[in-house]
């Protein structure tokens, strides 16, 4: 019975008000099935595309549902929280929707995109701590101090409430979805989703996903009760949390039927993998359940794949395609010596070509022996076509005589 009063403050009539009320603000974001990703795991796949939403994420949901909650004084007395970005972009839309002021607290680290997003939409931006974690304690010395009203990311019912809309378009859309997939940072999107449709359906499966470097709910479900992690290490950066939610811990305890973690290297293959089959611009949290499809241990079940945001800057897209792009032998580098004689650069070049290799960057070092039949290092960056076609070149290379070695590749860009 103790549990049961843990755990019934989030209510189906509470879902249905929330509903109604973001859906004044929020864009439809319907299924998108996916051929690709069916394919390969032998189930119905679908994408949830959060990252399409206005804001270009979900946190819209809980930030609009939150304030429309507060009364007009606690509005009036000017808004505050901490974000690594997404709900930094749904607590700063809202203020402006309800037109009062809002402060923001985010990490330093936070991408531009993130922070001139919020800043567009009128809001204060202090950028404090590495983490989200600090940022947090700042903002609420803040609202102490100045008398803010604070709007927890994600340990908050009411904003678990609202995000929980997401999950009610899943299973309108979608009835008898089997399995969906949920990233998780603090715990609010998977508090939503997952309670709501155990209330609306109990067998469906709500999967929690997490960064291997910042599995702060995994942890604090094995030990029962909410962790601290010492540090967090993700590129991952929306769901890069020490320590989960308090009040919405009960919550995921009951209704979370497992967690999945997933290793950085395989967002930046899936991240590739929505560019070039869906067109899909996704953040590295929002592609978690991504990379979770392929550690889903089930064949022939719908599963929907919650793509939580959008909001990535330049410089990190830049990375992610060129770190992809090596992961898929796309992109590689070998180094060799040649001759220090003329037409030398000029044959290995036309074994490369012969194989339609395409060079991409070439490093010349005429400096490395004095011994002139391989006084010279040549270190080729070039593209393939994937792993056969890239181990065809380095094979043909050596059965040449070239003794090609592979290195790091890096830069390629510059």
């Amino acid at each position: 019975m103790a549990e049961q009063n843990t755990t019934d403050k989030l209510t189906l009539a509470k879902f249905e008000e929330a509903y109604d009320i973001v859906h004044k603000v929020v864009l439809p974001t319907k299924l998108i099935y996916s051929d690709y990703f069916s394919g390969i795991t032998g189930n119905k796949v679908y994408f949830k595309p959060e990252n399409l939403q206005k804001t270009g994420a979900y946190k819209i949901r809980g930030a609009y549902y939150k304030i429309s909650t507060l009364s007009d004084e606690e509005r009036q007395k000017g808004l505050i929280t901490a974000s690594a970005g997404n709900h930094a972009q749904g607590v700063a839309y809202a203020a402006k929707a309800y037109g009062v002021k809002a402060t923001i607290v985010m990490p330093s680290s936070t991408p531009l995109i993130k922070v001139n997003r919020t800043k567009a939409y009128g809001a204060e931006v202090i950028l404090y701590g590495d983490v989200y974690d600090e940022s947090c304690a700042y903002a609420l010395e803040l609202a102490e101090d100045k008398g803010y009203t604070f709007i927890h990311p994600f340990d908050d019912l009411d904003v678990a409430t609202g995000q929980g809309s997401v999950a009610m378009e899943i299973i309108k859309e979608l009835p008898f979805v089997d399995y969906i997939l949920v990233p998780i940072g603090g715990g609010g999107l998977a508090t939503g989703v997952s309670t709501l449709a155990k209330m609306m359906n109990p067998n469906i499966k709500v999967i929690g996903v997490e960064p291997a470097g910042a599995n702060c709910m995994q942890v604090s479900l094995k030990n029962k009760k909410v962790t601290t992690l010492p540090y967090v290490d993700t590129i991952a950066d929306g769901t890069a949390v020490k320590t989960p939610g308090s009040k919405i811990f009960p919550y995921i305890q009951k209704n979370i039927d497992d967690i999945i973690t997933v290793e950085d290297n395989e967002l930046i293959v899936s991240f590739l993998d929505m560019l070039e089959n869906h067109k899909l611009l996704v953040e590295n949290s929002g592609l978690l359940t991504v990379a979770a499809l392929k550690h889903l241990d089930v064949k022939g079940a719908k599963v929907v794949s919650i793509l939580s945001g959008g909001n990535m800057d330049m410089i990190t897209f830049a990375s992610l395609v060129q770190h992809g792009l090596i992961a898929r032998s796309r992109i590689f580098t070998v180094s060799t010596l040649l001759p220090d004689k003329p037409g030398a650069l000029m044959n290995i070049s036309k074994v490369i070509a012969d194989l339609q290799g395409n060079v991409i960057k070439l490093e010349h070092n005429q400096f490395v022996s004095i011994n002139r039949n391989s006084a010279v290092e040549l270190v080729i960056t070039m593209e393939a076509f994937g792993p056969e076609h890239k181990q065809l070149i380095i094979n043909t290379l050596a059965d040449k005589g070239y003794k090609p070695k592979e290195v790091m590749t890096k830069g390629i860009y510059n």
